[in-house]
């Protein structure tokens, strides 16, 4: 898919397509409960590994019979040939976008796009968009540290997004913190989808690095991943318009100014 399209995409999309909420629950009649309502506030549902463990790749089916779109949300991490592999699983179930660890490797995120490419064009079916996580929201500078990555963790995102890039893959997963820096090495073309979204005065519980939803949009995110805001709101719906209202603001402060507004006649 060429970078015009990317960006042609990117421009069309509304604010409501921008917010994705993550159904990290624990059954599969709470997780429909939620599609069923949402299904007209969000653009996306995210299915992560409690939710896919407890109730299988039938979610995926279910929420997409709804209408929904998945962002299926496994983090694949492993020698190349087996994430190439569940990459071309992924397509085949229909899921709008996944996620791979860009610290597999190159040559694991470049198998996964090839895997998947050939999936999609010898089944004629949509392309997903491949995602690969920098460094997860709740690691700071410290917690790398511990693991040996001695650098900032900017440097460590900003690394992991380029690499990335070079592999083929539609974009990464990143905190809202490092969104700028990755639009400035990566592009505009380059998708940017940010977890770790929290409003004004809420509890970050176990996010280190988090940004409020129309920041993170001013930023230059693309898509917003949002759980508990939504999930544990007294009002889920309410809660979900308030975030696209957020985004919607965020995404105007993006728009250039047309010329001449100020120009008196």
């Amino acid at each position: 898919m060429s970078p015009t399209t990317n960006r042609t995409r990117s421009r069309a999309l509304g604010a409501r397509q921008r917010l994705i909420f993550g159904l990290d629950v624990e059954s599969a009649d709470e997780a429909l409960r939620m599609v069923d309502l949402l299904a007209d506030e969000v653009g996306m549902f995210k299915v992560g590994k409690q939710l896919f463990l407890r109730t299988g790749p039938q979610m995926v089916r279910l929420i997409r019979e709804r209408g929904g779109e998945v962002f299926l949300d496994l983090k694949f991490h492993d020698i190349p040939q087996i994430v190439a592999k569940a990459a071309g699983e992924a397509a085949r179930l229909g899921v709008r976008m996944f996620t791979v660890h860009a610290s597999g490797s190159t040559e694991m995120m470049r198998r996964s796009v090839n895997e998947v490419t050939a999936v999609c064009s010898r089944q004629r079916i949509r392309r997903p968009h491949i995602l690969a996580v920098t460094v997860l929201t709740s690691l700071s500078g410290a917690d790398l540290k511990s693991v040996g990555v001695m650098d900032p963790v900017e440097n460590q995102v900003v690394r992991l997004a380029r690499l990335a890039k070079r592999a083929g893959v539609t974009g990464v997963v990143a905190s809202p913190q490092e969104t700028a820096e990755i639009r400035k090495a990566c592009g505009r073309s380059f998708l940017i989808v940010t977890p770790g979204v929290r409003l004004h005065r809420e509890r970050r519980e176990d996010q280190k690095r988090v940004m409020a939803p129309e920041e993170a949009v001013r930023a230059g995110a693309d898509y917003l991943v949002v759980g508990r805001p939504i999930r544990d709101a007294r009002d889920p719906v309410a809660a979900s318009r308030q975030l696209v209202a957020e985004i919607e603001r965020g995404l105007e402060a993006r728009r250039p100014r047309r010329a001449g507004l100020l120009r008196s006649v």
